[in-house]
């Protein structure tokens, strides 16, 4: 008798995104702190938008992609917060797009981003930017974009302080 591996004995949940509820704030807040990337006031900022989101909806500017999944329990695995950019015709930001660390490298974030594509592309978007650092400890990070697509549009040296250029990158939507 052949022994089944993990991997076909249990279910691999791919989570389903649906829209920001107010049960999310407090998952968001633990995940975006125990990434240990983000400074307080970046997770103070991170916190403002979801608020804002929270009040006002899309109005706010913000639009906000949750990814759940259910096995072996309902927990929020991670985000994006995107929205227009005010003055385009149908260029958007991505703001924000976090996976909780104990779920890295599960392929949630490339979902994540892919369903930020399509959103963006039947809201007539054509265009998508994302404002990163240069930092060494944002690698992963940078090349998860690369990766997706996004190319490197635009450097601004000792943006955020000296040493710490911003990076920004872009994708054109088809």
């Amino acid at each position: 008798m052949k022994n089944k591996s993990s991997s076909e004995s249990t279910p691999r949940d791919t989570g389903r995104i649906r829209s920001l509820v107010p049960a999310d704030r407090f998952p968001i807040e633990a995940m975006v702190v125990s990434s240990g990337k983000f400074s307080e006031v970046e997770i103070a900022t991170a916190m403002e938008l979801v608020d804002e989101a929270l009040e006002s909806g899309e109005e706010s500017g913000y639009i906000f992609a949750v990814l759940e999944t259910a096995i072996p329990n309902t927990k929020v695995r991670g985000y994006a917060c995107y929205g227009p950019v005010p003055l385009t015709e149908s260029a958007y930001d991505l703001y924000w797009i976090v996976v909780d660390p104990a779920s890295q490298g599960s392929g949630f974030g490339q979902r994540l981003l892919q369903y930020v594509e399509q959103d963006v592309r039947s809201r007539g978007g054509g265009m998508i930017l994302i404002e990163t650092s240069s930092q060494e400890s944002y690698g992963a990070t940078i090349r998860f974009y690369e990766r997706s697509g996004y190319n490197l549009a635009a450097r601004i040296r000792n943006f955020y302080k000296i040493g710490d250029d911003k990076l920004v990158f872009q994708k054109e939507l088809s």
